[in-house]
């Protein structure tokens, strides 16, 4: 159980940050983070708070931009006026690391069991919402692009980020993430029916 108290203080202060966000990281990313971190939990001897603190406020940081905000949210952390209420100095410096960590194109792994669960979490590995994300992120960030721009975009973040040799690694071996991802994989490789997924998603965000 995590403590009402703090649940409710993330509820009204933390998740309505996401509202501003892309589409890929507005609140039902925070809050499918959050759950698939509790439920990893299950596996580990964790403090099921620390963890909660560490997934709702894992891409906070994104108020200021996207190449550092991993980093911003675990400054975000370190200095929330609240937190002081439930954890110590030393807990809540767990719980800053464990969002730092999160990011997949980290050079370092997490620094502890916190980081790589909520890594672990963070990785959404179905083929299509990772398809659908990839296109949005293309149109929030590169409005220039035409269709053909915003295609080869996706088809280079999907092959260094998860083909095989990508950057992303997973953690947790209690993860469905690995069953997924080799489904992603299969996808990358069927190149036409890539194009007939990001037709369809670029056609709905045009």
């Amino acid at each position: 159980m995590v403590l009402p108290e703090l649940q409710a203080y993330v509820e009204a202060e933390i998740l309505p940050r996401y509202d501003a966000f892309d589409k890929a990281h507005q609140r039902p990313h925070v809050e499918r983070v959050i759950r698939d971190a509790l439920a990893l939990a299950a596996f580990y001897p964790v403090d099921r708070n620390m963890l909660y603190a560490a997934a709702a406020f894992h891409d906070t940081g994104l108020c200021e931009d996207r190449a550092t905000h991993h980093l911003v949210s675990g400054r975000i952390i370190r200095t929330d006026p609240a937190l002081p209420r439930w954890f110590s100095p030393e807990q809540i410096e767990s719980i800053a690391q464990a969002a730092e960590d999160h990011r997949a194109s980290l050079d370092h792994d997490p620094r502890s069991l916190y980081g790589r669960i909520i890594a672990e979490a963070d990785r959404q590995i179905e083929p299509e919402t990772i398809v659908r994300r990839t296109v949005q992120y293309g149109f929030a960030h590169y409005p220039e692009l035409d269709r053909e721009g915003h295609w080869q975009r996706t088809l280079e973040h999907l092959h260094v980020k998860y083909a095989e040799g990508g950057y992303l690694k997973l953690w947790i071996p209690e993860s469905p993430n690995a069953a997924k991802l080799a489904a992603l994989r299969a996808l990358i490789a069927d190149e036409a029916q890539l194009r007939i997924l990001f037709d369809k998603f670029f056609d709905a965000e045009s």
